[in-house]
């Protein structure tokens, strides 16, 4: 293990997903290699600008920080059983974690996927309308309504700090940041 990473926070990567394509899912390949300041190898949203089509259109030199999209499996459970049938990639992640509450971790905070690959977190995906067209109504159950906790539940941004293959079954360890716990901003 990795000196520096929190023995309490460790999860799995249950799956990994990239398309090079701008789709709303991704399908599910058996591994992918996240590239320093890059993101995912043969991923549309890769690259050190920002890929997001909408951002991209008026923003095209701006800094990349959703290179790689995390979101965890244990949100699937009440999705499915909200009435939507959803499953690793579906959201357009790159990675599904287990046993990581990943939108309740702070800015900075740092999981290292696999044997060395390492994401540093950056904002929480801001869900879009695309995800009412993947299935509608889906967008009403990611917000949170509570009113405590983070006000998405659809995942969460980052960039990558170290490359790496990362695949199904690898450990996922996080390290926090050593100052300050700003909560993750909405991206």
């Amino acid at each position: 293990m990795s000196q520096g990473y929190d023995l309490g926070l460790e999860g799995r990567v249950v799956a990994v997903a990239a398309d090079r394509g701008h789709h709303f899912s991704k399908p599910t390949q058996e591994r992918i290699i996240l590239v320093k300041g890059h993101g995912v190898e043969g991923d549309a949203h890769a690259g050190p600008f920002v890929r997001h089509r909408y951002l991209a259109r008026r923003q095209p030199r701006l800094r990349n920080l959703r290179q790689v999209h995390l979101i965890p499996s244990e949100l699937f459970p009440s999705l499915v059983e909200a009435g939507f049938e959803v499953g690793a990639g579906d959201l357009g992640e790159n990675v599904t974690t287990s046993g990581l509450a990943l939108e309740r971790m702070p800015l900075g905070t740092l999981i290292k996927l696999g044997p060395s690959a390492v994401v540093e977190l950056t904002g929480l995906r801001t869900p879009c309308v695309l995800i009412d067209r993947f299935r509608a109504g889906l967008k009403r159950q990611v917000l949170s309504s509570a009113g405590t906790g983070p006000p998405f539940k659809s995942g969460v941004l980052g960039v990558v700090q170290a490359g790496g293959t990362v695949a199904a079954g690898d450990a996922a360890r996080v390290r926090l940041p050593s100052s300050s716990f700003r909560p993750l901003p909405a991206l």
